[in-house]
């Protein structure tokens, strides 16, 4: 079977929710139509993205079918359609392949057949003649004579925009996806779809007539979750011209349901840990030794690579201790030392110099970086803090180039079960930090198209002479207790004494232990 040609980028909704959307642009298009609806559709649900092409020189039958199912194979295994145009036809074609995956489908300014027949309404075989016969000889005046049609009714600013968001785009290509406009008919498999459909239409198209309409709420007559609706002086670009309509239209068919840990307030509050860790900035290396011994074995399993490196990101790089060893291993990358704590960011700054290194403030779960910009991320003991993990491994995974990866490791839930077990026993407060278990990422991962997760996990032990030790550390490192259901109050002489006799029961010839649970693990997403 012929292969068609996909790029998608996969964006996590800023609510927590395990519905996702995807997004298919038109002939000629791509995803950079959908830009100035992110916002508020990812307030709905996580989306993917598609460029897509189709195969050339086959039969328009031949390459949808390659097309379907060369795109169900990289998709969630349940989600919406959002389909623009000729993405309608194809999000069309995908809702009827595989009807227990879709949950819903939405049409924009899409004819399911075209081209105008005796019972059916499109545009007329003489115009779409011209448009197969010029755009061999003439591509660029073919484009733009489309888009004038596609901008008709709509602001010269969204036009712009319009042109703007075009790739460069192979001509067999171009050919492949106007065969497919005058040859394919899917009014069959609409009239038959299950899932809930709503259809949209401008009533000032140039490219899909007023009528079409009518016609469409007569073929699905016998649908009732199906709903056709045609906006007045909205031309072919309603998607940029009546965002609001469109956004109305989706809302009620995306219904949020809860994922990840937990409804509620976040575990710990992102501010009280970048005012942990700022503070702690000035003593932190002196005391980050199992910090230090985790990162050296990370830097141990940095890839070796042929292909160039142009940029890492040390994520959570706190005081930068790793920015020497990366910048060694890669001497002709850009550092970016990114982390949610300013303190740390201005503490590695100062070591810094007059160094190249760049250091931002962010947050690993919404990073302020563009899509598909990091060729190496690496992040030593920093995502721990983060407790979405499928919003988490969405964000590394939109950052990175394809065929890149992050490197990361991070603490899983047995990290000092000892101090754990010893306040447990005094009461029933919540006095350590809780971590996610790496089923939570190996479960986020799996649910994100094109993103592999290879991980590990590593026991390590530190022995202590006394808690009080231990504590001191946790302190000097910031990386106290800052659950959000800690027990308000100081603890109490006695309280604090009962844990420590509780303690004891651990202690071995070596000391009190420390137990570390470590997970290594390695994004890859794919070319």
């Amino acid at each position: 079977m012929p292969e068609a040609s996909f790029q998608i980028e996969y964006l996590p909704a800023t609510i927590d929710s395990e519905q996702h959307l995807v997004l298919l642009h038109g002939w000629s298009g791509s995803r950079e139509l959908w830009r100035p609806l992110l916002a508020p559709l990812r307030g709905l649900a996580n989306l993917v993205l598609v460029d897509w092409l189709p195969p050339p020189d086959v039969p328009p039958e031949t390459g949808l079918a390659a097309t379907v199912e060369g795109l169900l194979g990289r998709l969630p295994a349940r989600f919406g359609l959002l389909g623009w145009s000729l993405g309608g036809q194809l999000a069309a074609a995908l809702a009827a392949r595989a009807p227990s995956r879709v949950d819903c489908l939405v049409t924009v300014c899409s004819n399911p057949c075209f081209l105008a027949r005796a019972d059916w309404p499109g545009l007329s075989p003489e115009d779409l003649a011209a448009m197969e016969a010029s755009l061999p000889r003439h591509p660029v005046q073919t484009l733009r004579r489309f888009d004038a049609l596609q901008g008709r009714g709509a602001p010269r600013a969204w036009l712009r925009y319009l042109q703007q968001c075009r790739r460069e785009l192979p001509l067999p290509a171009l050919q492949a996806g106007l065969s497919w406009l005058g040859d394919l008919d899917l009014r069959e498999a609409l009239a038959t779809l299950p899932m809930p459909q709503r259809h949209l239409l401008g009533e000032v198209d140039a490219l899909v007539p007023p009528d079409l309409a009518p016609a469409l709420e007569r073929l699905l007559a016998g649908r009732r979750e199906a709903v056709v609706a045609a906006l007045p002086a909205v031309g072919h670009l309603l998607p940029l011209q009546a965002s609001e309509a469109l956004l109305a239209a989706i809302a009620p068919l995306l219904e949020p349901s809860a994922a990840g840990i937990p409804q509620g307030p976040e575990p710990v509050s992102k501010q009280a840990i970048a005012n942990s860790f700022s503070r702690a900035a000035p003593h932190y290396d002196s005391v980050a030794q199992v910090q230090r011994e985790v990162g050296d074995a990370l830097l141990s399993r940095l890839p070796e690579t042929a292909k160039t490196v142009d940029t890492v990101v040390d994520l959570g790089c706190g005081t930068g201790y790793f920015r020497p060893a990366l910048q060694h291993h890669y001497p002709g990358a850009a550092y970016l030392g990114l982390d949610i704590a300013a303190g740390m960011l201005a503490w590695a700054r100062q070591q810094d110099g007059e160094g190249q290194a760049r250091w931002v403030v962010g947050d690993a779960e919404a990073l302020p970086l563009a899509t598909a910009s990091v060729d190496l991320i690496f992040s030593s003991l920093a995502l721990q803090w983060c407790y979405h993990p499928r919003r988490l491994l969405a964000e590394l995974a939109r950052v990175l180039k394809p065929g890149s990866c992050a490197l990361f490791s991070t603490l899983g839930p047995s990290t000092l079960h000892e101090l754990r077990g010893a306040w447990a026993a005094v009461d029933d407060g919540q006095h350590v930090n809780r971590f996610l278990p790496l089923s939570a990422l190996q479960e986020a991962a799996a649910s994100l198209p094109g993103v592999t997760l290879h991980a590990e996990v590593e026991t390590r032990v530190v022995h202590h002479a006394a808690v009080a030790d231990l504590l001191r550390e946790l302190k000097t490192l910031g990386a106290h207790n800052m659950n959000s259901g800690r027990a308000g109050g100081l603890t109490t002489r006695r309280q604090l004494a009962a844990m420590l006799r509780a303690y004891e029961r651990f202690r071995e010839p070596r000391g009190l232990p420390a137990t570390w649970e470590v997970i290594h693990a390695r994004l890859e997403l794919q070319s």
